[in-house]
């Protein structure tokens, strides 16, 4: 194993949640400056009166889902916030990349929004030499929305009770284990693959089309491990029907009180999460930028924002388009990484 890579993999990112952090308290015109982001008002600013029509947010996946919960929420409340209609657009297929495509294609003019995920920005591009959007260069971050890590659990054919037990199950298991996850080259693959690169780990992936029938296989015993987010987990842990193992988070989950987090586990640097921000195509002018993570912020503040994502296991998020910026650009290092080390490749 390249003991540099693997270095970097438990040295390197442990310690992004406490950047965010720390970079709350830091003046935005330092961040821009480290970030190499510009902070300036564009020459063109705003309309007056904007917003004066309806705007739109996309959502790069089928109605249903966290995802599309998060986007239809944050519609709610920016209409009521912005005095205009907030309309959700589903805009599933190529692996969110239509739906990225159409966005960086779009009018500068703060009309359109998207809901973009962790695996469209940090993952898809790593991928895909080509595709017509560049996850840096083709949108404006705006905020941060939610997160939810992900777990690494075990069906009932499997007595491992804790990580270490599983492992070494796996080590001395003549035919190995196997984890599925939602995808070839989503995130719930790549977590698989982080475990195995800090943990030396053989477990084997395979890959189903959505979360439901990775879920499936494993509770009916066809794969061992499964690794998946919480969200998607939590009722089946509830049940009884999946045991969990770690969460890929740097503390536990309120949602989840009882399964241990990555540095409890001896993991620390095993930290995964699906995450969503909203972003504009590139060129937006920065007042209506600054007016849109205002309202976001308050509208991840609501009651009701918060209890519909307390009941899926999300966590609201907010902060700045610096932040975002930051951990698209953590993400996409990490994920590379990864990529890398595991030769994975588009299918």
């Amino acid at each position: 194993m390249n003991l540099q890579i693997v270095d970097i993999l438990k040295h390197g990112f442990s310690a992004r949640t406490t950047s965010f952090r720390l970079r709350k308290a830091l003046p935005v015109a330092l961040l821009s400056a480290v970030l190499g982001i510009g902070t300036t008002t564009a020459a063109a600013g705003p309309e007056d009166g904007w917003p004066s029509k309806p705007l739109k947010i996309v959502i790069p996946f089928p109605p249903g889902g966290a995802a599309d919960t998060i986007g239809r929420l944050l519609a709610v409340e920016l209409s009521e916030s912005l005095g205009q209609p907030v309309v959700p657009e589903n805009r599933p297929g190529a692996g969110t990349a239509i739906a990225a495509e159409a966005v960086a294609r779009a009018q500068p003019d703060g009309y359109t929004l998207s809901l973009a995920s962790a695996g469209q920005l940090t993952v898809l591009p790593l991928l895909h030499e080509k595709l017509n959007f560049d996850p840096v260069k083709s949108f404006a971050p705006v905020a941060l929305a939610a997160e939810v890590p992900y777990i690494v659990s075990v069906g009932p054919g499997t007595s491992a009770a804790t990580l270490s037990e599983l492992l070494e199950q796996a080590r001395s298991s003549s035919e190995g284990f196997n984890y599925s996850s939602c995808g070839n080259g989503t995130v719930c693959h790549l977590t698989g693959e982080l475990l195995n690169t800090l943990a030396d780990a053989k477990l084997q992936h395979v890959p189903f089309s959505g979360s439901a029938p990775a879920i499936t296989a494993v509770l009916g015993g066809h794969v061992q491990v499964a690794v998946d987010t919480a969200a998607v987990q939590a009722p089946h842990i509830r049940s009884g029907k999946l045991r969990p193992l770690v969460i890929t988070s740097e503390k536990r989950s309120p949602a989840l009180p009882e399964v241990p987090s990555a540095a409890e586990v001896g993991l620390p640097s095993f930290v995964s999460s699906s995450w969503f921000g909203v972003v504009v195509p590139a060129g937006t002018p920065e007042p209506i930028i600054a007016r849109l993570n205002a309202e976001i912020g308050k509208a991840l503040e609501s009651e009701r924002t918060r209890e519909r994502f307390s009941t899926l296991g999300l966590s609201a998020l907010g902060g700045t388009p610096e932040q975002l910026a930051d951990l698209v650009q953590a993400d996409l290092q990490k994920w590379k990484t990864v990529v890398d080390r595991a030769g994975v490749k588009a299918h």
